[in-house]
């Protein structure tokens, strides 16, 4: 009885111990996945911040720019385009909307994000775009992959359409969080005119007809808790200017700041996102460290169990009480 329940325990010892590699490098790369309904809102707030006057052509400095960054997720868009790439596929539909103290729109840019639910590279498909122009992605955007390393990233940078490394520039604590901190520096570059500017009477193409160009640079800080990927904080430092062109000459210059400002995660958000990461790591934990450990762990001790019995099974009995001899018959 000993030895059949040694070897049922030593059966289930090895299971658990090949369940152990099993869980963490073949079902979590395919477990862990954005889903494709996920929801985001974000709001940064620019204290205090320089923006253009179109009617004077002449920058004005405000107390302060509100941002409002929306991420949707398309679940329909989403289905459509793993069916023809056969792999999980999430569909952002995103917004950065951008409000003056007026409580009036100063610029929006909707753009549509497309990415691998598991690597988070991004998926070429019909669809994917920045302010209703076609582009093509290279590098991550928005958020590092699960289990992110200790190195730099390619990261897309929308306004400008380019991709650039964003460097690891070491390990902090955020807020009782492990956090990585990212940097990335965009130099001055050409941008395309946004699509949606905030005065009537003045369109992209009457922009682009008086030769004035749009520039950019930007300095993007994320601070990344490295099991999720998910930032948990982050910080921009943005500046555009208009240059050349006829629509210039009544400033006096040849160039005039259109926008420039530090945003910054408004406080309550910042909050939020720290539980909401703290919840999601806990579940990423469960996959790559605590079911595998447990495992292996659980099946140490049937191992260990099994080989006791087993030991037990072999020991020799105790001897067996000598019997009484038989009394001989008594010669009359």
């Amino acid at each position: 009885m000993r030895r059949k329940a040694g070897l049922v325990l030593l059966a289930f010892a090895v299971f658990f111990t090949a369940l152990s590699p099993l869980m963490r490098f073949y079902a979590f790369p395919r477990l862990a996945k954005i889903p494709p309904s996920q929801y985001q809102e974000m709001v940064l707030e620019v204290k205090p911040a320089t923006l253009i006057d179109y009617g004077t052509m002449q920058p004005k400095k405000v107390d302060k720019l509100t941002i409002v960054q929306t991420l949707k997720g398309n679940v329909e868009e989403s289905e459509k385009i793993e069916k023809r790439v056969g792999k999980d596929v999430v569909v952002w539909d995103a917004l950065v909307h951008v409000v003056g103290p007026d409580g009036k729109m100063v610029s929006q840019i909707p753009e549509r994000y497309i990415f691998d639910a598991h690597s988070q590279e991004p998926v070429h498909a019909k669809g994917e775009m920045v302010d209703d122009r076609p582009v093509k992605r290279q590098g991550i955007e928005f958020k590092w992959p699960f289990l992110t390393e200790k190195r730099d990233y390619e990261y897309y940078d929308a306004r400008s359409d380019t991709t650039a490394p964003i460097h690891y520039k070491g390990t902090r604590d955020f807020r009782g969080v492990e956090v990585y901190y990212f940097e990335q520096t965009v130099p001055w570059t050409e941008v395309e005119v946004p699509n949606t500017l905030p005065v009537k009477g003045i369109t992209p193409d009457s922009v682009r007809k008086t030769g004035t160009k749009f520039w950019y640079t930007t300095v993007r800080k994320f601070w990344v808790e490295p099991t999720t990927g998910a930032p948990v904080y982050g910080e921009e430092i943005h500046k555009e200017e208009m240059r050349g062109g006829t629509l210039l000459e009544g400033s006096g210059r040849d160039k005039v700041t259109a926008f420039a400002g530090h945003a910054k995660i408004r406080e309550d958000y910042i909050d939020y996102t720290v539980d909401l990461v703290k919840s999601q790591r806990t579940l990423v934990l469960l996959l790559t460290s605590y079911l595998p450990w447990g495992f292996l762990g659980l099946g140490a001790a049937l191992l260990t169990l099994a080989l006791v019995l087993e030991a037990r099974g072999r020991r020799p009995g105790e001897p067996e009480p000598e019997s009484a001899p038989e009394p001989e018959p008594v010669n009359a």
